[in-house]
């Protein structure tokens, strides 16, 4: 298997091939999607390491990262969009949110 983050994240492996998804629309609907025990242990996981992460992101040019390294600062988006979820929700929706969508017509880059 083929590590998709930078050796010095290994331990957050586990939540790669899931939570690094390319698009905001991706990674809410991934939020909402996944049950919250599973959102619990990405938090749990990635609370440690999130200021480490954002600090080894910030060392590369936005414009020229390394694809693994872009992987990580996905990783770091899907954790701001479950934090959210955790830290005030405590449950994957939108308290009184109804049919909550989220779609963007246009990405911000990476």
């Amino acid at each position: 298997m083929t590590a998709m983050l930078p050796q010095d994240f290994s331990d957050l492996e586990p939540f790669a091939s899931d939570w690094c998804l390319a698009t905001e629309t991706e990674r809410w609907d991934k939020r909402i999607s996944t049950p919250m025990p599973e959102l619990l242990d990405m938090y749990d996981a990635v609370t440690p390491r999130l200021e480490a992460a954002i600090e080894f992101c910030d060392a590369h040019l936005l414009a020229e990262l390394p694809p693994d390294v872009e992987r990580l600062l996905q990783l770091v988006y899907s954790y701001a969009m479950v934090a959210m979820a955790v830290e005030v929700f405590g449950q994957p929706k939108p308290t009184d949110s109804a049919d909550a969508v989220l779609i963007r017509v246009k990405e911000p880059m990476p």
